[in-house]
């Protein structure tokens, strides 16, 4: 079943999640919208706010994504900062800092949504957007971290985090354990003392950039988190994955940490049993949440990664069509 799924059913999924007529007809259904709840708990503020109050009453820390990828125009930037300035705003008004520095509430930002792709000064717009969510989180008191998305904008989006953790040490980037690069990148990134989010990466790359096998990706993955176990920096484990799950407390003992120097990272929806495990077991357990109108890619690249997500949608479709 793994190798039927990911040869044929991932490359199916992620072929749809770039359809247009596909996303529209999606979102226009009932069905698939209160399905899709599990993985996106709402699209106002409001409502993720209440998500993230009760995620922090069962001893979670919270990255909050406001969904939205490629804005074609300045003003879906702007839009977008401004929501990310309202939502820092309202989540700087829930709590203190934990008392180790570690900050329990974040935003994750994705760099396509502030104007990297617009073809005028994309890139310096980019920049300046995210500087402007940094400068309001610094008075908040709530992290950032720059997402990552598809290889093509690697380059630039790391050249954009490494110019403002000038103005904001504290920003973290995501690096894709799947990119053939990414080795190098944690090198980099560890040794500069930054904190680092390592995920596997859910993009439909191309073998010459990214490994094709889900065992490469897995090797390149602990090997990353071995690099940023041994650096200066705060590394970010986001996975669901069991045999790496198990593998980090080694890692993390190898490098001499204890279990405040470094944190795992789900994603909302996803094994909420082990999520509540690693929190009670006194280690720091960051869930990442999104929310928004524009769950579409989000959605389709969750089905993507996991075999059970995808039983997961099937089954509660069918429940909920009969």
């Amino acid at each position: 079943m793994a190798g039927v799924f990911a040869n044929t059913l991932r490359p199916a999924i992620m072929a749809a999640a770039r359809r247009q007529g596909l996303r529209r007809a999606a979102e226009r259904l009932p069905v698939t919208r209160r399905v899709v709840h599990r993985f996106v708990p709402g699209e106002t503020i409001e409502s993720v706010l209440n998500s993230v109050a009760a995620l922090q009453e069962s001893g979670r820390f919270v990255s909050v994504d406001y969904l939205g990828e490629d804005v074609s125009d300045a003003d879906g930037a702007d839009a977008a900062v401004q929501t990310y300035r309202e939502l820092i705003e309202r989540l700087g008004q829930s709590g203190d800092p934990a008392a180790d520095g570690v900050r329990p509430l974040e935003v994750s930002v994705k760099l396509s949504a502030l104007g990297q792709s617009l073809e005028r000064d994309g890139e310096k717009i980019a920049r300046e957007n995210c500087w402007s969510i940094c400068d309001a989180a610094q008075h908040a008191g709530v992290w950032v971290t720059v997402d990552a998305e598809n290889h093509t904008t690697t380059d630039s989006t790391l050249s954009i985090v490494r110019d403002l953790r000038a103005d904001f040490p504290w920003l973290g980037t995501v690096l894709q354990a799947y990119l053939r690069r990414t080795l190098g990148d944690c090198a980099e990134f560890a040794a500069a003392g930054a904190r680092i989010r390592l995920c596997k990466g859910a993009y439909d790359e191309p073998a010459s950039v990214a490994y094709p096998k889900q065992t490469e990706v897995t090797d390149s993955y602990l090997a990353c988190l071995r690099v940023l176990m041994a650096g200066s920096g705060y590394p970010m484990a986001a996975t669901h994955d069991p045999a790496i799950i198990d593998a980090i407390p080694a890692l993390a003992h190898e490098s001499g940490r204890r279990a405040g120097d470094f944190e795992y990272q789900m994603l909302y929806g996803i094994r909420d049993g082990e999520q509540r495990r690693l929190a009670a077991a006194g280690n720091h357990m960051r869930v990442y949440v999104p929310f928004g109108t524009q769950w579409y890619g989000y959605f389709m690249r969750r089905l993507a990664e996991r075999p059970a997500n995808l039983a997961f949608f099937l089954r509660a479709l069918a429940e909920r069509t009969h």
